[in-house]
């Protein structure tokens, strides 16, 4: 029926807290639990009562939550490393992960040593360290900084009435 519409829940502050469909946002809103901001997902219709159906919700009490961390993905990290090779500069698709410090040398397979590289930097590289094979880093890796707002971007194109709760994406 109308489960399959997104509901974006903010917290008592307005910060984004997650995505949630829009039985659950009526359950919350039903409870007294929340307060719609913003309608835009249509009306849920009864014999006797038409509901707006929410597409923002915010709680009327504060929730506390550790920040989200960032996955150690191989997306996430050529998003980090803006999809160019980091021993060569060379921009594309055609990209692999390279551990700074091999694995089988203790490396361990963290943020701090896990970079893109093109598939013949890569190869140039082997098993050896940057230093050993002659080679320099563009820039040296770390964790991307995680903000609140990353983990709502993906929704952000179908839905533009969230953009004004989600400003730093």
């Amino acid at each position: 029926m109308f489960t399959s519409k997104l509901v974006l829940v903010l917290n008592q502050n307005y910060e984004p807290l997650n995505v949630c469909h829009v039985h659950r946002a009526l359950i919350l809103l039903d409870k007294g639990k929340a307060e719609t901001l913003e309608n835009g997902n249509g009306y849920f219709r009864t014999v006797r009562v038409v509901v707006p159906l929410p597409s923002v919700i915010r709680l009327v009490y504060q929730v506390r939550r550790p920040l989200p961390k960032r996955k150690l993905t191989r997306r996430e990290v050529f998003v980090r490393d803006h999809y160019a090779c980091q021993y060569c500069g060379k921009e594309g698709r055609d990209l692999s992960i390279d551990h700074v410090l091999p694995r089988h040398r203790g490396g361990m397979h963290v943020w701090d040593n896990v970079v893109a590289a093109c598939v013949q930097c890569n190869h140039r590289k082997g098993s050896r360290t940057p230093a050993e094979a002659g080679m320099r880093l563009v820039t040296p890796p770390k964790a991307p900084s995680v903000g609140p707002y990353h983990l709502f971007s993906n929704y952000l194109t179908a839905r533009q009435d969230w953009r004004k709760f989600i400003p730093f994406v």
